[in-house]
């Protein structure tokens, strides 16, 4: 090869390679500490490792019904499927700016029928109408020189990233929504159950009072007290029949689910499901992968990054390749003649020299716009910390709280049960009687709010691990096609 050859294919081999502009994008610092935060007090049943997370979480509940809510509401949550709409949209998106690394190929055909003006250039020609036949190819090809279209492929990738992290981020939510409200109708039925197992010994207390009013040994004012509890507790049950047919109703919507549909399913009371043991955490180092809002940033981070590039690209040249290959002819007969074919072939320079600003104000909204998602990533790592700190701290206090409960439950019983014999033995008042009887509904009522506030917070601690999409990562694009 001479060296006038070697330098003309040196030459086209940069024009087709080009540069590529703006920074390349690099994964930020998370600045991960070392270890998790320790509870702050050790007394906690439960204790944080940095064992692999468990990312079928819901399943520590042993709750086969819960279990399969969940598979239910990923198959059928309407707002999960529009998710996974949007990332067959992202995926759209970014077929239409691959499609630029390739030239465009066309085919087309026309027939004009028309006539020259008689007093005009082609006045000769003018004399009467004629057919225009005409086939051709056209072909057209933009060389990448600064890396633009490979700019706006590589923010695409990071937009579809995004999208498959929002339907993740979606998931996450899902999955926790799905077990609070369960959670919650636990509660509610086992409140309820509470509730009427002490209206029942309401009712026994004030059979009790009227006999012994009847007796002479009680006044009409134990009666009258003994009524009002009785009626005090019937009032609390409308609140909370009404409270677990909201919940009915939430766990039915997330599973895209008619009013009332699940009554019949949910309507048996079950115990509140409880978590167990410790529970792991994983590692701090691993928190960025897991998070999909900490994923959507940084591939949010990385699109305004490329977009950087796109719009530096917009100041150099562009060489666009442009051939066009067919026949013409008046007669469709002639079509085929060797003398009916026409060409043509060149490149196209587009050289920006005055835009008033535009080329300018689009580079420098690029670049705040990056240092704004930088600053996104930054705070949202920074809220993931403290949402898991404060979610240790709240599963620690339930835990105590449902604890110290427990015992108040067991010595308020007790202490009716005295109460109560001592009343029959005319030892003590009855207003003693209603006291306690009080206190231990009350006690009851927190314990299992206690006790279901404790599951909710683990539930939370695992919502902010960024734990449960793992499970079914890569199911959510198929629901939006069914």
């Amino acid at each position: 090869m001479s060296p006038l050859s070697r330098t003309a294919a040196l030459t086209l081999a940069t024009l087709l390679t080009g540069c590529t502009l703006g920074p390349d994008f690099h994964a930020p610092d998370t600045q991960a500490p070392a270890a998790w935060p320790a509870l702050q007090d050790q007394a906690a049943a439960s204790r944080p490792s940095a064992d692999p997370l468990d990312v079928t979480w819901w399943q520590r509940f042993d709750d086969p019904l819960l279990t399969r809510l969940i598979q239910r509401a990923v198959d059928d949550n309407l707002d999960l499927r529009m998710a996974a709409s949007r990332v067959l949209q992202a995926r759209a998106a970014r077929s239409t700016l691959v499609a630029d690394r390739y030239p465009s190929v066309d085919a087309g055909g026309q027939l004009n029928r028309a006539r020259d003006s008689a007093r005009g250039p082609n006045a000769q020609s003018g004399q009467g109408a004629y057919s225009v036949w005409d086939l051709g190819l056209g072909a057209s090809w933009e060389l990448d020189l600064w890396g633009r279209v490979q700019r706006q492929v590589e923010a695409a990738d990071a937009s579809l990233a995004g999208a498959e992290d929002d339907l993740r981020g979606v998931l996450v939510l899902l999955l926790g929504d799905v077990a609070r409200h369960y959670i919650d109708l636990r509660q509610v039925q086992a409140t309820l159950g509470v509730t009427r197992d002490n209206l029942d010994v309401a009712r026994h207390s004030l059979r009790l009072a009227r006999q012994r009013f009847d007796d002479g040994v009680a006044t009409r004012l134990d009666v009258a007290q003994s009524s009002a509890q009785v009626a005090a507790i019937e009032a609390r049950l409308p609140l909370l029949e009404q409270r677990a047919g909201d919940e009915l109703e939430a766990l039915g919507l997330l599973l895209a689910q008619p009013p009332r549909r699940l009554a019949e399913e949910l309507a048996t009371p079950g115990p509140v499901p409880e978590g167990h043991g410790t529970f792991a955490m994983g590692l701090p180092s691993e928190l960025a992968r897991r998070r999909p809002d900490i994923r959507q940033a940084e591939a949010r981070l990385h699109a305004a990054t490329a977009s950087i590039g796109v719009a530096e690209a917009a100041f150099y040249p562009s060489i666009r390749l442009t051939g066009d290959l067919g026949l013409q002819a008046l007669q469709l007969s002639e079509l085929g003649n060797w003398d009916a074919r026409r060409f043509a072939f060149g490149p196209v320079l587009n050289l920006p020299l005055f835009e008033g600003g535009r080329l300018t104000g689009t580079l420098a909204l690029r670049e705040a716009q990056q240092q704004e998602a930088a600053l996104d990533y930054r705070k949202k790592v920074l809220t993931a910390w403290h949402e898991i700190d404060a979610a240790l701290r709240r599963y620690n206090a339930s835990q105590l709280r449902r604890d110290h409960l427990a015992e108040a439950v067991r010595q308020s019983r007790t202490a009716l049960d005295t109460a109560q014999r001592q009343y029959v033995e005319g030892a003590v008042d009855f207003l003693n009687v209603l006291t306690l009887q009080g206190t231990l509904l009350s006690n009851q009522e927190q314990w299992v709010a206690s006790n279901a506030e404790t599951s909710e917070a683990l539930v939370t601690l695992y919502g902010a691990l960024g734990g449960g999409w793992q499970a079914f990562d890569g199911d959510g694009p198929r629901t939006a096609a069914r």
